[in-house]
């Protein structure tokens, strides 16, 4: 059986949907109405002035005048046989009609349009004289027309808010799921680096393995450094006043050991080696490591990654890391912060999203994909607001 899923978007987009074409419907009966007893007012103003002008009753007289008085509302222009302006009207301004001569030959043309039917009146039998009487839109009438653009402008508007509403419950639903799978990585490393540490003394007691200890406590304790990285996902670390460039020239060292000969590492600091940020070191360095590793994931081995120090503002130091490898499309670069977004094979694709968030969120920075070429390689940019 093949079964239907709406999700909150989808409610919301059939459910404005429906009430603003149910509005247009009933609008349109409204707006119909309204122009028949709109129609039967303006020739019920027509015939009072016919009973005005011909009658000799005098309560005909009176009341003709009464119903001739209420019309308020409905503009009227009078009109002789040929259909010209007899400069008779109502309901009209008459102060435009004053300043400008084509005023009302306008507004003729604008009821003309409105009703094609105009009422008739006859003047005089013999000779035959006949006006005609065209009427336009009252108040009324034009605002039960644009009511239901008014509605529609409102649900959108609505619509839009809830949209946003639910975009941000689910990525505030998403951040919390990778904090909480963060930091059970972090718990999940404990056991398994407790007891490394074990076997590590173990080895220490011999001194024939004092080479290969010295090398595995690097790993222990590289693990404990990874262990304490995802642990602080989700919490609020403590920054300490760091020059960003020790920390990355840090990293660079570790990650030069661990990478091909033939991949080349420049740090350019130009004069910025000095310059302090507010930093979680433990953090800022996990996220120099992650975008290195991509790097050097994107050269396959062989290339160029180079890191660059300057300030485009003084508020901030900007610190640029570019790959000559084979760079990205348009629609990934505009999906690559999304969690579970990965071009590897193996991977949860979360580390460009959680690299994001320390930086914005930890750090009061930036992190954004400056430029990207397929062929040609690509650029990551950090901003830290300096001190001092």
């Amino acid at each position: 059986m093949l079964g239907i899923h709406f999700n909150g978007k989808s409610f919301l987009s059939i459910a404005a949907i429906l009430i603003v074409s149910c509005t247009i419907v009933y609008t349109n009966y409204v707006a119909k109405k309204i122009a028949i007893e709109e129609r039967k007012n303006a020739e019920a103003w027509v015939e009072a002035e016919r009973t005005i002008l011909n009658s000799t009753d005098t309560a005909s007289i009176n009341l003709a005048s009464k119903i001739s008085a209420e019309n308020k509302e409905i503009p009227i222009i009078e009109t002789n046989e040929k259909g010209l302006p007899t400069g008779n009207y109502i309901n009209l301004d008459s102060a435009q009609v004053k300043l400008d001569s084509n005023y009302l030959a306008k507004k003729l043309i604008e009821f003309k349009r409105y009703n094609r039917i105009p009422i008739r009146f006859v003047v005089n039998e013999k000779p035959l004289l006949i006006n005609y009487y065209y009427y336009g839109e009252s108040e009324l009438q034009k605002a039960v027309k644009w009511y239901p653009y008014v509605q529609l402008l409102i649900i959108a508007l609505f619509v839009a808010f809830a949209f946003f509403n639910l975009q941000t419950q689910y990525k505030s639903a998403q951040n919390h799921l990778w904090a909480s799978i963060a930091k059970e990585t972090a718990h999940q490393l404990g056991t398994p680096i407790s007891s490394l540490q074990g076997w590590l003394e173990l080895l220490k007691e011999k001194e024939e393995n004092t080479f290969i200890a010295g090398e595995i406590e690097k790993d222990v304790t590289r693990l404990q450094l990874v262990s304490d990285r995802f642990g602080k996902i989700g919490s609020s670390p403590k920054t300490e006043s760091i020059a960003p460039a020790n920390q990355v020239r840090k990293v660079v060292e570790y990650m030069k050991g661990r990478s091909s000969g033939n991949v080349q590492f420049d740090i350019i600091y130009n004069s910025f080696e000095d310059t302090k940020a507010l930093l979680s070191p433990t953090l800022f360095d996990w996220v120099i490591e992650n975008l290195i590793k991509n790097a050097l994931d994107a050269i396959e081995g062989k290339g160029i990654i180079r890191i660059v120090f300057y300030k485009t503002h003084d508020r901030w130091l900007s610190i640029d890391i570019h790959d000559t490898g084979k760079g990205m499309s348009k629609k990934l670069q505009q999906q690559v912060f999304t969690p579970g977004v990965t071009t590897k094979r193996r991977g949860w694709g979360i580390g460009l999203s959680l690299s994001k968030r320390v930086i914005e969120q930890y750090h009061k920075g930036q992190l954004f994909i400056k430029q990207s070429e397929p062929g040609v390689g690509t650029s990551f940019t950090i901003n830290l607001p300096v001190q001092g």
